[in-house]
């Protein structure tokens, strides 16, 4: 691949790679385990506006997924994710939020911020990606990976504009 720079004695700030190969692996690792997370928050909200964005959140977060692939192939790396504490963190958060809240009008306002914290790390985390990318002058990757910052981005603006439509009014 033209694009990217595999020869790691040659690229640009090469002292990243290591850190950028292992925040590969864990990002990898939290989309994975949202997967099963969103299917959880999904499941548990009672505003079909929100599972719907829930519903496509999951679509999307497979397909970031693969992106993700993508990225460790244009670095000639075996695509392999580790687990991550952080999200391990949120979505033990959002399973507590599920239990405490259940049949509460509070429930999907809740859910919407375990979300948002979600979307937020994510962002962090893709971000810094995108950067060391750039540093890397790993063109393909960096292109693969601001497409999936954007879409946290839209995610966090939509959970948003849900909370400020309807659930947080629901829930007072």
């Amino acid at each position: 691949m033209a694009t990217s720079n595999q020869n790691n004695s040659q690229m640009p700030n090469e002292h990243l790679h290591e850190l950028f190969v292992d925040e590969l692996k864990d990002i990898l690792g939290a989309e994975k385990q949202l997967v099963v997370g969103l299917k959880k928050m999904s499941k548990a909200t009672q505003s079909e506006e929100l599972r719907q964005a829930f519903n496509e959140h999951l679509t999307q977060t497979e397909g970031q997924i693969e992106r993700l692939k993508e990225v460790f192939q244009s670095l000639g790396k075996a695509a392999r994710g580790k687990k991550c504490k952080a999200m391990e963190g949120l979505l033990k958060e959002a399973d507590e939020i599920i239990e405490s809240f259940e049949g509460d009008p509070a429930l999907d306002a809740a859910l919407i911020s375990a979300a948002q914290k979600v979307e937020h790390y994510e962002i962090a985390s893709y971000g810094c990606l995108v950067t060391y990318a750039k540093l890397m002058e790993h063109t393909e990757a960096e292109q693969l990976l601001q497409q999936t910052l954007d879409e946290e981005k839209q995610t966090d603006v939509l959970l948003t504009e849900i909370a400020m439509s309807s659930v947080n009014e629901s829930a007072s």
